[in-house]
């Protein structure tokens, strides 16, 4: 059997890569392996969440299915009052993730391996963001919906990046019977951005 992002512990030989890239306005580097998601590069769906997300400079933020941090890691750089939370099921994402936040300097990061929000049951947040793991299935995707509304502050934001072709009318209405506030906040080369808001 294939090997996924979402594997548990990746045994898929390592190949180390180094990247520079510019998000919000600042340079950021990435180390990335095999066994993680979008190796090759920030893929065109996290970018597009990156700089459409509004983060609060006090925001307390999770970022579920991190990766190797992109996403994550920047919203602790926008949130410089605030911490940032980074859980993924792949523990060389959370291991790579950890690296990251110390190579950019962003001290205000937490990154640990997690089975959804198992690690982070007794928490809440005023953000929280996801690529969510389409390939792992809709089971899991709206999993993710479900549990971010019973982690979310009063008015707090989740921040969801999904493709038109892989679900995305039907992600939207999944939110819509979940929160009482649901918005398409971009769109992009088939991508959608949705924030959906807890109001309660």
């Amino acid at each position: 059997m294939s090997e996924h992002y979402f594997s548990q512990t990746p045994s898929v030989r390592h190949d180390r890569r180094r990247m520079e890239v510019r998000l919000r306005g600042r340079s950021f580097e990435f180390v990335t392996d095999s066994g993680v998601f979008s190796k090759e590069g920030i893929d065109f769906g996290s970018r597009l969440l990156i700089e459409t997300m509004v983060i609060p400079e006090d925001a307390a933020i999770l970022d579920v299915g991190c990766g190797y941090g992109p996403i994550g890691i920047t919203a602790a750089y926008l949130a410089a009052k605030g911490k940032a939370t980074l859980i993924d099921i792949n523990e060389r994402a959370v291991q790579l993730a950890q690296e990251n936040a110390a190579l950019n300097g962003i001290h205000n990061v937490e990154a640990m391996q997690s089975d959804l929000f198992d690690k982070v049951r007794s928490e809440k947040f005023t953000h929280i963001l996801t690529n969510p793991p389409i390939r792992a299935g809709k089971g899991i995707v709206h999993a993710i919906f479900e549990q971010a509304s019973e982690h979310l502050l009063p008015q707090g934001e989740l921040w969801v990046v999904i493709q038109k072709k892989q679900g995305a009318p039907s992600a939207f209405k999944k939110l819509e019977s979940i929160f009482p506030s649901v918005e398409e906040v971009s769109k992009d080369k088939g991508y959608r951005i949705f924030r959906a808001t807890r109001t309660f």
